[in-house]
């Protein structure tokens, strides 16, 4: 069982006291060695994100796939990885973290070879969903193992602040790593780098990571599962697809009403069944509300962020896409000092406060962006203002995570780890669709990327000021029921 903190002085949403934060926590050799097989899962999958954008234009002369088709190389992962994951956090509870984890690397693993060696455009495809599948499987069960394996707590952080570090470099690292091998080595490289990873990490998994389920054994709630997994793949499909081609077309309009559809009756359908797959009175938890509100924002506007100042960069200011890489690469270097710091913070202001704080670092720094020019020397505006958002971006990142599955029972970790996770990759995905496309559409894509700046950052600082109002009063709540 979970242990509760909010009574503890230094977690608390009320801000510091006087009392001093916990001693950075010591692991013992067996905890690193868990860590390490955990985060690197989650470093592969973050790298299976963007390893391959660069390569696209390559993989598809290779295969004979037409320009419109490539669009299915990211949709085929894409679907499945977050279609799938409430589903598979939930049945992670029910039926054993560590089988369905094991499960889903080996699923990773074959699914990353048959990509490597794709003979056609349906087996590289087929790779890629199966890939898609293993990291549905992969992520919820992944994180609901980091966070019943480390107690709440300044254990906790650390964990979730190196697994968020990890995730976020991943990102990075996969863009520079794609554009590199596919050089190099050929489009290939970039999935074959991915079965490596995979047959790396899984050997070593058996021996190290607990087994870990509910104690009893409720039924999966199958119309549940069924509603919610449509809606989901549907919603994404939507997106996705608007991102490359625009909300206007047919099959976009219909898949984004049907997802819609299916997820209000999944709200339905799971407040009328005995064992539901998401608990409503979790849903109705303040910190799992804000805190979700808090990643989906966090999420959805960084990959807006990045998208469109890879375009200005390498469209308004002309720089070779190695330049460009060494931009991310320095945002890189300040997400891994992030990763570092933010379970400090977290221990001196409380996952809540630091949530509220990240937020509106990121949103400060993305408004600095408005100021993007066409002169060369904005190339170093550009650095330090993503880096720096990035910053907060990663503290974002480990506090929402931490705020959303605290206080959460063990056998429900998968449930909450599941919601956190959805809501990222649901936020990655909505992200360019609603804000990119106004930089690409504009006619001017200088005046088009001040525009999505500046509603970006609004949106995030607006969000900011919403979940430290929604927070505060969790708060407060909190302390009326311990008085």
């Amino acid at each position: 069982m979970a242990i509760d903190t909010t009574s503890s002085p230094a977690t608390t949403a009320s801000g510091p006291t006087t009392t001093p934060p916990p001693d950075t926590p010591r692991l013992s050799t067996r905890d690193k060695l868990v860590l390490f097989v955990l985060c690197a899962a989650q470093f592969m999958v973050a790298l299976d994100f963007s390893v391959l954008n660069v390569a696209l234009p390559v993989l598809g002369a290779d295969l004979g796939m037409s320009p419109s088709a490539l669009q299915w190389a990211v949709t085929a992962f894409a679907l499945p990885s977050g279609g799938f994951l409430l589903l598979f956090g939930r049945v992670g509870d029910l039926y054993g973290r560590r089988k369905l984890f094991l499960t889903g690397l080996a699923l990773f693993a074959a699914a990353s070879v048959l990509a490597t060696f794709a003979w056609d455009p349906a087996s590289f495809l087929a790779g890629r969903a199966l890939q898609g599948l293993g990291a549905a499987v992969i992520v919820p069960t992944g994180m609901s193992l980091l966070t019943t394996t480390f107690a709440e707590g300044p254990a906790r952080n650390r964990a979730l602040g190196i697994s968020g570090t990890l995730m976020s470099l991943g990102f990075t690292i996969g863009v520079v790593a794609g554009g590199v091998l596919t050089d190099a080595l050929g489009w290939r490289s970039t999935m074959a780098l991915l079965a490596i990873f995979a047959l790396v990490v899984l050997p070593l998994a058996p021996g190290l990571l607990p087994e870990s389920r509910t104690p009893q054994r409720p039924h999966l709630d199958v119309p549940g599962a069924i509603t919610v997994t449509g809606g989901l793949l549907s919603l994404i499909y939507a997106l996705t697809t608007a991102a490359d081609h625009g909300f206007g077309r047919t099959d976009v309009i219909a898949t984004l009403i049907a997802g819609l559809a299916l997820l209000t009756a999944f709200a339905v359908v799971e407040s009328r069944t005995e064992a539901p797959l998401v608990s409503l009175p979790m849903l109705r938890r303040r910190t799992v509300a804000w805190g979700n509100l808090g990643g989906l924002v966090t999420f959805s506007m960084m990959s807006t962020v990045v998208f469109v100042l890879t375009l200005y960069l390498q469209e308004t200011l002309r720089l070779s896409a190695w330049e460009t890489g060494l931009v991310f690469g320095v945002q890189g270097v300040v997400s891994v000092i992030a990763g570092s710091l933010t379970p400090r913070c977290v221990s001196r202001l409380g996952a809540r406060r630091t949530l509220v704080v990240s937020l509106t670092g990121q949103g400060a720094f993305v408004a600095a962006l408005v100021l993007l020019n066409a002169h060369t020397w904005s190339v170093w505006l550009a650095t330090a203002a993503v880096s720096l958002a990035s910053m907060f971006h990663l503290g974002a990142i480990i506090s929402y995570g931490l705020t959303v599955t605290s206080g959460v029972p063990d056998e429900e970790q998968g449930l909450a780890t599941g919601l956190v996770t959805s809501t990222q990759q649901v936020g990655i995905t909505i992200g360019i669709p609603l804000l990119g496309v106004l930089a690409t559409t504009s006619g001017d894509l200088l005046s088009g990327t001040r525009t999505v700046m500046a509603l970006n950052a609004a949106i995030v600082l607006a969000t900011a000021a919403l979940v430290a109002l929604g927070l505060g009063t969790a708060s407060r709540g909190a302390r009326k029921t311990r008085a």
